[in-house]
């Protein structure tokens, strides 16, 4: 596997090069910031992660176009985790030991997450992940600026309840997102006074549906709560359509698909089915407008913004703001700068909440439309203060980050 430097502009590379043949070593001051970028670029999380990497760069060009950070660049050195987590441990410590980097922004998957966990905590360095996921999880070395439970599932899962009626079936990808989460929306079904008729998972990048489709039909549930990431998402909603189990009779609704994936899916198997977010491309705001007509002019008309593409990007100017706080690009000080930072993104102000690190954030849910695009049809009433210990699973708590940098295991869900 090897890792690509993103530089600036050929005619800046040549004045540096002019400056080099005069013999004036370069201070640490003035050599550019590098920040490392790891995603699947490659296999059956690409279809998801891809998009990232260009959300990464169009706001690292867009900070350094404003003067960069102490009057330094940001570089991005990228790194493909090739959607197998053994490969995201090994680049997560190769940007972290060989190329150097201040933060490492990446990850999609929980499996690739926990893959690199002990990594940064190793090294006492900094992950900033910008996906939703299952919570049960502080780490003094990782920023979560995607949703925790309660700013997601939570919300999904009793607006669905009130909605479409109290029986889920669960579906999804075998792997630690899915599971966790789905044991969360077990104890608030019943909490609720709902049932789950049934839970069921495929092998990320799994194309068989037809069995576990079979027994939604026989089951009839009053909804389909979905935690299938990757392409696998294309194989089930045809499994779907071709049942003949449409939005009216069974509606699904989705934790990771968002606008970037029914690019590939294709709306003509989702529209009318739901999703939860934070962010859609459909905000009606001026620093959204923005953002997705930086975004269109960058990588093209036909593409799209989604939440975690939003998050990606926010990301970076959080990380840069940390910076400038600091004043310094050390991991350390950089971590402490950033609690308690606030940003304008696309989909309303963000906040680093400073005890758990995770990011206060509006919660959204939508609709998707023959367009691809989401009528939101519910919002919280401002950012929601994140909670990565649900109470239904953590009734006494496990406490709140650790002031010192040292690791603080995942706790487990409590069981009944």
């Amino acid at each position: 596997m090897s890792s690509t430097v993103i530089r600036g502009p050929i005619l800046a590379g040549l004045l540096v090069l002019a400056a080099g043949l005069c013999a004036v070593p370069l201070r640490a001051e003035s050599q550019p910031i590098r920040v490392g970028v790891l995603h699947s670029l490659t296999g059956t999380m690409a279809i998801s992660e891809k998009s990232l990497v260009d959300a990464i760069s169009m706001a690292i060009a867009e900070v350094n176009a404003a003067g960069g950070v102490l009057g330094r660049k940001l570089e991005a050195v990228v790194a493909d985790g090739a959607s197998d987590w053994p490969t995201f441990a090994k680049m997560a410590e190769k940007l972290i030991t060989e190329d150097r980097v201040s933060s490492v922004f990446g990850c999609w998957t929980s499996a690739s997450r926990k893959a690199v966990l002990p990594v940064f905590e190793k090294r006492d360095h900094l992950l900033w992940y910008p996906v939703q996921y299952e919570g049960c999880e502080s780490s003094p070395n990782v920023i979560y600026t995607g949703a925790a439970p309660n700013q997601q599932i939570m919300p999904a899962v009793e607006w669905c309840a009130k909605r479409f009626g109290k029986k889920f079936f669960l579906v999804g990808s075998d792997y630690i997102f899915p599971r966790t989460a789905n044991k969360l929306v077990r104890a608030q079904v019943a909490s609720l006074g709902g049932e789950c008729l049934g839970e069921e998972y495929r092998p990320l990048g799994d194309k068989d549906f037809a069995a576990i489709v079979a027994q939604i039909k026989t089951t009839k549930p009053d909804v389909i709560f979905n935690t299938i990431n990757g392409d696998s998402n294309s194989a089930f909603f045809k499994e779907l359509d071709a049942a003949g189990l449409k939005p009216e009779s069974a509606p699904v609704m989705s934790m990771s698909i968002a606008e970037d994936e029914l690019r590939v899916i294709g709306t003509q198997l989702t529209a009318g089915h739901y999703c939860a977010w934070n962010y859609f491309q459909s905000v009606d705001s001026p620093e959204n407008q923005k953002f997705i007509a930086a975004f269109k002019k960058a990588y093209g008309a036909d593409r799209v913004t989604d939440d975690p593409i939003e998050a990606a990007y926010f990301q970076v100017f959080l990380f840069a703001k940390a910076v400038e706080k600091a004043g310094s690009a050390d991991v350390a000080a950089v971590r402490k700068a950033a609690r308690g930072l606030t940003y304008s993104a696309p989909g309303g102000l963000v906040k680093i909440d400073p005890k758990n690190q995770h990011t206060w954030k509006v919660a959204r849910i939508g609709q998707t439309q023959p367009d691809g695009q989401f009528k939101i049809l519910w919002a919280s009433e401002g950012p929601v203060k994140p909670q990565p210990y649900p109470k239904l699973l953590f009734p006494n708590g496990p406490g709140d980050l650790p002031s010192s940098t040292t690791s603080q295991p995942a706790a487990q869900p409590a069981t009944k």
